[in-house]
C-alpha cells in the first residue's frame, strides 16, 4: 500500500552516561507538549543507550515546511533540555518513505537502527524493495512492533529503525534480522554502515 510521505527531524546526542537519566526525564515530560503546539505535528520518538550515553529522538511532520517552522520555534528550548547532558549534538532531516502506522510499543521496549548509503539515482528502487521485500519478512519476526525507513534521496543516505516489544525480543531477533537484512540490502544495492540498539523511552504517533 502506498503511503503519503511524512517528514522527520532527528537529533542524535552523546554525553556522560551518568547524566542521561535526568535529560531523558526532561525530554520525556516536556518535548511532546512543546511539539504538539506546532502545526503539522504527527509524532515523536525518544530512544536511549544509557550505558554508552546516547540519545536519539525524532519528530514527525506533515510537510517539510511544518518541520522547518517547528525547528525555528523549538531550537532554543531543545538546546536547553539537552545542555546538561550532551557533549555532541547532530541534526538530520529525512523523508519517512515507509513506516508502520501505529507502532505498538511502550517504555522499555527495544529499537534497532541501521544507517545506510545508496546511489541517489537508486532511491525509488530502494524504497520499493524495502516496502515489498524487506518489510513483510521483518513483520513476521517474533516481537516485531513497528518499522520506519527514513531517506535523504539527494545525499544517498537512509536509516531503518525496527521496534520490538521488549529487550528479549530485540535480542532474539538479531540472527533472523541479519538474514533478512543481507538479502534485502543486496537486492536493493544498498550499503550498511552501522547498526545500533536503543531502549524505547517514549513513542507517540498522532492519527492523520
Amino acid at each position: 500500500m502506498q503511503q503519503a510521505p511524512m517528514y522527520v527531524r532527528t537529533t542524535y546526542a552523546t554525553g556522560d552516561p551518568a547524566k542521561i537519566g535526568a535529560a531523558l526525564e526532561a525530554l520525556r515530560s516536556e518535548a511532546p507538549g512543546l511539539l504538539a503546539e506546532n502545526s503539522g505535528y504527527r509524532g515523536y520518538g525518544l530512544f536511549a543507550d544509557r550505558e554508552i550515553g546516547k540519545i536519539i529522538m525524532g519528530s514527525w511532520w506533515e510537510s517539510e515546511q511544518d518541520r522547518a517552522n517547528s525547528d525555528k520555534r523549538l531550537r532554543e528550548r531543545r538546546a536547553a533540555l539537552l545542555a546538561p547532558f550532551a557533549d555532541t549534538v547532530t541534526f538530520d532531516n529525512w523523508e519517512a518513505a515507509v513506516y508502520t502506522q501505529t507502532p505498538q510499543v511502550s517504555a522499555g521496549a527495544g529499537m534497532r537502527l541501521g544507517r545506510l548509503e545508496f546511489d541517489p539515482s537508486n532511491g525509488d528502487a530502494f524504497v520499493q524493495t524495502y516496502r515489498d521485500v524487506g518489510l513483510p519478512k521483518l513483520e513476521a519476526l517474533p516481537g516485531f512492533a513497528g518499522s520506519a525507513l527514513f531517506i535523504d534521496r539527494a545525499a544517498g543516505r537512509a536509516t531503518v529503525s525496527l521496534l520490538f516489544k521488549d529487550k528479549a525480543a530485540l535480542a532474539a531477533s538479531r540472527g533472523p534480522n541479519s538474514a533478512v537484512r543481507g538479502e534485502s540490502l543486496a537486492k536493493a544495492k544498498v550499503t550498511l554502515r552501522s547498526i545500533e540498539e536503543f531502549e524505547v523511552v517514549l513513542v507517540e504517533r498522532k492519527a492523520p
